[in-house]
């Protein structure tokens, strides 16, 4: 039995109270957001079971209840995410949707300290060696889902859905909302994603998981410069046009580590020559870095 939401123990006052508990009773939500997108909120919660914080996903169904294709992607989404298992990509431990008040929940880990847009402007001095940690263990979260059978893009990759575990230093890839997954071909072809991140074949509707290495290499500049991507444009248009003329961001030209640089670019290459993350992992770039993971450098 577990212990009830309410209680009338004096000594109680000072614990909180769950806004709500999912149908088993075992996990409850608090009313604290710690984020909140176009789709769905995200609470903070708790497990009593297991005895930790978890984060609770609710997406409001009604507000696409003219939009069939959106309800259908974020429960493929969850079913997505319910079939990984990976050190560097968050993992999910429950979904359910709740029909009385048409939402559709599901309880994921929680990363300590948010996400890493948030945190790299919280703490400004980052040698290039924490970046390049943070960045490999993100490159093994995209090898293990572009060489997952099938095939998982991810399509909108930036610093704000890659999670930090700060105290240790661990990254997790977040939020496959926009998440396709693509057969033998790996061609997807549809328009999704964040612009300043967007690779131009995206835009032209034909592309295939390479599209996150380009993403991956603007998470790199905006991590090198604190600048997100294209910041000099104004709006979509702009940054559409200046992506599809190869034009670099302006960022790119602050970035004073010729080696960084020189990474950033071969991850922006046209898409038949952009390396795969198996290759950049292999990179002369991550040379003489040791993995704090290398025990259990395999799926958790």
């Amino acid at each position: 039995m577990m212990p009830s939401v309410n209680s009338d123990d004096p000594s109680d006052k000072d614990s909180e109270h769950f806004t709500e508990i999912d149908p088993t009773g075992r996990y409850g939500r608090y009313s604290e957001l710690l984020g909140s997108g176009a789709v769905k909120k995200v609470y903070r919660a708790f497990d009593q079971e297991e005895g930790i914080e978890v984060a609770w996903n609710q997406a409001k169904l009604r507000n696409f209840s003219n939009d069939p294709t959106m309800i259908d992607r974020l429960y493929s989404e969850v079913r997505l995410l319910s079939s990984l298992n990976h050190n560097n990509i968050i993992s999910l431990h429950k979904v359910w949707r709740d029909e009385e008040n048409n939402t559709l929940n599901f309880i994921t880990e929680v990363c300590t300290s948010g996400n890493l847009r948030e945190y790299r402007k919280k703490h400004r001095h980052v040698s290039v060696k924490a970046l390049k940690k943070w960045s490999k263990q993100i490159l093994k979260g995209l090898d293990y889902l572009h060489t997952h059978e099938p095939c998982v893009i991810h399509r909108d990759l930036n610093c704000s859905n890659l999670f930090v575990n700060g105290n240790v230093g661990q990254v997790k890839i977040g939020d496959l909302g926009l998440a396709t997954i693509v057969g033998k071909s790996h061609h997807a072809h549809s328009i999704l994603g964040t612009p300043e991140y967007m690779a131009p074949e995206l835009y032209e509707e034909d592309y295939t998981e390479m599209v996150d290495i380009y993403s991956f290499g603007m998470y790199v500049l905006e991590m090198m410069t604190l600048e997100i991507p294209y910041s000099e444009c104004d709006n979509v248009a702009k940054i559409y046009k200046k992506v599809s003329a190869g034009v670099r961001p302006q960022a790119l030209s602050k970035v004073r580590d010729l080696e960084v640089k020189a990474f950033i670019e071969r991850c922006l290459a046209q898409p038949r020559a952009r390396p795969s993350a198996a290759e950049l992992l292999k990179d002369p770039f991550f040379d003489g870095l040791v993995d704090d993971d290398e025990n259990d450098d395999t799926s958790s």
